[in-house]
């Protein structure tokens, strides 16, 4: 005679596991003070912002948004110098449509293409309006002494824009203003710059009252690129120095 049904030997699997509390569970999730939770391991919601906000220089499309948004100025500088002004405005324009088609074939950033173009449409309607050749160069001209202005200003009090500037285009913040050594270096940086925009001014200003249209279209490009690159250059030995010394 056979005796009842035999131990179930899955009866084991069936019963509740209780945790060892001496056993190491890892970090436990916290109640943030918003109400939501962190989870160990997941990034903060700030940190996630400052990973995915695009910098300042992004934003531009890099050196190379840079170079396009100018690209058809200098096109008109030279056809002005080598044609007459109907033919370099249209040769702007052309070059600013260009620039930004490329842009959109490649799937690059538009802005700075788009800022471009309507740059050389203000400056062509101008030269239009005025049937002068010198009246292309005229919103340069106040582009350069709002912000040679403007950076004087900012020396002044005390919020220079060479870091205000800088820090953004690398999305690092402005915390460099509590840095005495950073706040000396980008108040000396702000002070080059001014004096590369007053150079621009001067110089330009003098040769537009003098209706001097090709040496103006000269002296545009010549102290475009090769002056930002000197205040750049400038601007990074400044900051250079000043980290070293922090470092000492």
């Amino acid at each position: 005679m056979t005796g009842g049904p035999g131990p179930d030997p899955d009866a084991t699997a069936r019963l509740p596991r209780v945790a060892d509390p001496d056993a190491d569970t890892g970090p436990l999730p916290r109640v943030r003070p918003d109400g939501t939770v962190s989870v160990p391991g997941e990034p903060e919601p700030s940190e996630r912002t400052e990973r995915t906000m695009p910098t300042l220089m992004e934003q531009m499309g890099g050196v190379a948004g840079i170079v396009a948004s100018t690209v058809p100025i200098a096109v008109f500088v030279v056809a002005n110098i080598l044609f007459d002004l109907r033919p370099a405005l249209i040769a702007a324009i052309v070059a600013g449509v260009a620039v930004a088609v490329f842009r959109v074939v490649r799937r690059q950033a538009l802005q700075p293409a788009i800022s471009g173009l309507v740059g050389v449409g203000v400056c062509a309607f101008i030269a239009y309006r005025t049937g002068e050749a010198r009246g292309f160069y005229l919103p340069g001209l106040l582009y350069s002494a709002a912000l040679g202005l403007a950076f004087l200003v900012s020396v002044v009090v005390r919020w220079p824009l060479a870091g205000v500037i800088w820090n953004g285009i690398n999305g690092k913040g402005q915390g460099w203003r509590r840095n005495p050594h950073m706040l000396r270096a980008y108040t000396w940086a702000s002070v080059l710059w001014t004096l590369v925009f007053a150079a621009r001014l001067v110089v330009q200003g003098l040769l537009y009252n003098a209706d001097e249209e090709t040496w103006l279209g000269i002296a545009r490009l010549a102290m475009g690129y090769p002056l930002i690159g000197l205040a750049i250059i400038g601007t990074l030995l400044a900051v250079r120095r000043a980290e070293a010394a922090q470092e000492v």
